[in-house]
């Protein structure tokens, strides 16, 4: 399945400040880890609270956004990034949303307007755009699950994410267009698949979805320890 657009050349980058290394040592609950960086345990808020545990084992490099004026924030740091083997992998699950909608004006024109958190029926939507003559709803959802080189979604039942899926669908049945754009947090991937061994009713949700006239889409990204950007067109096998 193809699902390459045209995109504009220039592509824009999500960007993080005061961002270092560290290694990871403990997860004791899914919002928190303890890291070791710049020689001492830390404890630090872990942006992605999915299982992650093919990702998140000890004495794995990760990389820490820090934040020296916390204000009100419990921990002074963000795991945003982790290596796994020479591979890095952004698992910030904000980040597939901050670099979609820099990079929606490349595949809609940069004239269109962008609305994020749009409410259509009883869901709310990532996106909704408008263009001249286009009015799309868009949900997006980051891949931080790689096997082999197959990214797979989603890597903990999602009865959300199925929700989304029908909402799309009755986006194009009410004249709209209908995305779904796979964002996978990292280069270097074969394919696309949705997890059918974790939740089967998604990837069937995810068929029925393109038999509707749903368009999906999945790009890697180019990832570095202070940025993400979306990048080329991955294909999806359903």
């Amino acid at each position: 399945m193809n699902t390459a657009l045209p995109v504009n050349s220039k592509k824009a980058a999500m960007k993080y400040e005061n961002t270092l290394g560290g290694v990871f040592l403990s997860r004791p609950n899914r919002f928190i880890a303890a890291v070791l960086a710049d020689g001492e345990e830390k404890i630090v808020h872990v942006k992605n609270t999915g299982r992650c545990k093919e990702l998140l084992i000890p004495g794995t490099r990760v990389i820490l956004q820090h934040f020296p004026n916390k204000g009100s924030r419990k921990t002074d740091y963000d795991l945003i990034a982790v290596y796994k083997g020479d591979r890095l992998i952004n698992m910030d699950s904000q980040s597939p949303n901050k670099a979609a909608a820099e990079f929606i004006p490349q595949i809609f024109g940069e004239n269109a307007l962008i609305r994020p958190e749009a409410v259509f029926g009883s869901s709310r939507l990532d996106f909704f755009v408008k263009t001249a003559d286009r009015k799309i709803y868009m949900e997006v959802k980051g891949v931080t699950l790689e096997q082999d080189g197959i990214c797979l979604f989603p890597d903990a039942p999602t009865e959300r994410g199925v929700k989304h899926l029908s909402e799309l669908c009755r986006c194009v049945s009410e004249g709209y267009e209908g995305y779904i754009l796979f964002v996978i947090q990292m280069k270097g991937v074969k394919c696309f698949k949705p997890n059918r061994t974790t939740h089967p009713a998604f990837a069937d949700a995810l068929i029925r979805a393109k038999d509707s006239g749903v368009t999906l889409l999945a790009y890697d990204c180019q990832v570095t320890e202070d940025s993400m950007t979306i990048d080329s067109p991955v294909k999806i096998i359903l």
